[in-house]
């Protein structure tokens, strides 16, 4: 009974997940990286709560803060995952001339997700 209930827990709740682009391409990045733009990388997964809690946050800090490229790739993309030595979904992280300034997992406060982005200004 209870594994049914967790089921029909997580069936539900994935209705509610926001469909998200996987925008991230490597010569994307390295250009971006190469022309001095601060750059917010954000590793996803649509049955993780902690990612669809940022993704919210992202998509207006998408209209807060215009002059940034945002990125968004699947986890289980490991090819990403290890280029950028992101080893964990809802990791968010900050580049800025081909350095990484901050990075974070699992944060979902607003304050704290512009607190993070700004680090790169």
């Amino acid at each position: 009974m209870k594994k049914l209930l967790l089921l029909l827990f997580i069936l539900s709740s994935s209705a509610f997940a926001e469909e998200v682009e996987m925008n991230f391409k490597k010569d994307l990045f390295l250009a971006a990286q190469k022309s001095g733009k601060i750059v917010v990388i954000n590793s996803w997964n649509k049955w993780c709560f902690t990612c669809i809690k940022q993704e919210k946050i992202i998509k207006k800090a998408k209209e807060d803060f215009e002059d940034i490229l945002f990125l968004t790739y699947a986890q289980k993309n490991k090819e990403i995952a290890n280029y950028l030595d992101i080893n964990y979904r809802s990791t968010i992280v900050i580049y800025k001339n081909n350095k990484e300034i901050a990075r974070a997992i699992g944060i979902t406060k607003k304050e704290d997700i512009y607190s993070l982005i700004k680090k790169g200004i």
